[in-house]
């Protein structure tokens, strides 16, 4: 999965930050808050991300509720596996990386790694 285009993350920020299942047109309020779009434009877009995987949805009435079926970091974590990918050196571009981060981050990462290596033994 590449990255989103900008109506596609703005939608996906919707769906996220939802509670519960969201009908298009609540998402379409929601983005018309910010900019003018067709009720139909995002409607096509959330068709366009359910058969890419990133929504699911049934029936209610006339209309479909949708729900994520990934979460932001799954998407996140897909953008920094395809940036890897374009290196040579996947150790070296992942302490650029975390050199870039706070202390409070780099301790999170440490308890992190610390619980996948005592699942794995």
């Amino acid at each position: 999965m590449g990255r989103f285009g900008d109506l596609e993350a703005a939608i996906m920020d919707v769906v996220w930050a939802a509670t519960d299942r969201v009908l298009v047109r609540d998402v379409w309020a929601s983005l018309n808050k910010e900019r003018e779009l067709a009720y139909t434009t995002v409607q096509t877009v959330m068709d366009i991300l359910h058969r890419k995987g990133w929504l699911d949805r049934e029936k209610q009435g006339r209309a479909y509720a949708y729900w994520a079926t990934r979460s932001r970091e799954d998407y996140a974590a897909s953008l920094l596996g395809q940036a890897l990918e374009a290196s040579s050196n996947k150790t070296g571009a992942l302490v650029r990386l975390f050199e870039q981060l706070d202390p409070g981050e780099v301790s999170e990462l440490r308890t992190a790694l610390d619980q996948l290596k005592a699942q794995e033994g």
